[in-house]
């Protein structure tokens, strides 16, 4: 079992920035990748970043160029920093992690984690 814990959501006014992390309780060189969801009130979870094993990112358009989501491995940990932030990010972020095994030729089998979630609020 992969335990999965997030940390430095606040309450923050907009423009400002914030980083959060998250911890895995496994080394994250052995997960294949990383990411970032957040789930506002009455909406869908949604993804907004994600970084590979290979350490490739991607973003949702909604954040490009402001979040920037990375690793330390010596930490087991993933980032995501957030500048810019505006109201509509005010969200639960929620740490998941992805594991894939082949289990024949042709098919894999995933496994995914989830964190228990960090509240970020923007707000004046």
């Amino acid at each position: 079992q992969v335990q999965l814990v997030e940390s430095g959501g606040d309450l923050v006014q907009p423009g400002g920035s914030l980083r959060l992390s998250c911890a895995a309780s496994v080394s994250i060189s052995s997960i294949d990748a990383m990411d970032w969801y957040r789930q506002a009130p009455g909406k869908q979870r949604e993804l907004v970043a994600t970084i590979t094993r290979g350490g490739r990112t991607n973003y949702a358009d909604s954040v490009k160029g402001r979040f920037t989501i990375s690793t330390d491995n010596a930490k087991n940990t993933v980032y995501l920093e957030m500048n810019g932030l505006k109201p509509e990010d005010t969200a639960v972020y929620i740490c998941h992690a992805l594991f894939v095994v082949r289990t024949t030729p042709l098919s894999t089998r995933s496994t995914n984690y989830w964190g228990q979630g960090t509240q970020v609020t923007v707000s004046s």
